[in-house]
């Protein structure tokens, strides 16, 4: 993390995600064919150092989801957090504009539940906007990408 610790801006994640967010993804399988479309609405609020990211996803063949991020800001920039289909505890540090964050998901696939884990990386490229880039794999086998880009809406 320490690569990006003098890259500007600078990212907190109680200020960028404070408010209403939203993102447009893709999912990617390894050859880096896109399976899956969707955008997410995303309504942020902390308190101290508790926030809670409330997510609504729609997918581009209709189907939604909506996962609730309760999120913890350590005295020493680590971040934790849970969600109801995450397993465990994501584990995540912020440096400079960067954000790393890593945590495994109970993913339904085909009427089973595969536990896979994420390596989510958060680039901030100016007060509004947000890339995003997480590789999933299970076993240690890479099996694609989910490639996201956050706008913050303007405050009203």
């Amino acid at each position: 993390m320490g690569d990006y610790a003098a890259e500007r801006p600078l990212l907190d994640l109680r200020s960028y995600f404070n408010g209403t967010v939203d993102a447009w993804g893709v999912f990617t399988d390894r050859s880096g064919k896109v399976v899956k479309r969707f955008t997410v609405v995303m309504d942020c609020r902390w308190e101290g150092d508790r926030g809670v990211l409330d997510e609504a996803f729609t997918y581009s063949d209709g189907s939604t989801q909506r996962r609730i991020w309760r999120l913890v800001r350590h005295a020493d920039g680590r971040y934790s957090g849970t969600a109801d289909d995450v397993v465990g505890s994501a584990e995540g540090q912020a440096s400079g504009n960067a954000f790393n964050w890593r945590y495994t998901l109970a993913l339904p696939v085909d009427g089973r539940v595969w536990e896979v884990q994420f390596d989510d990386w958060m680039v901030l490229m100016d007060e509004r906007v947000m890339l995003n880039k997480a590789v999933m794999s299970k076993w240690g086998i890479r099996l694609g990408e989910v490639t996201l880009a956050f706008r913050r809406r303007a405050a009203s």
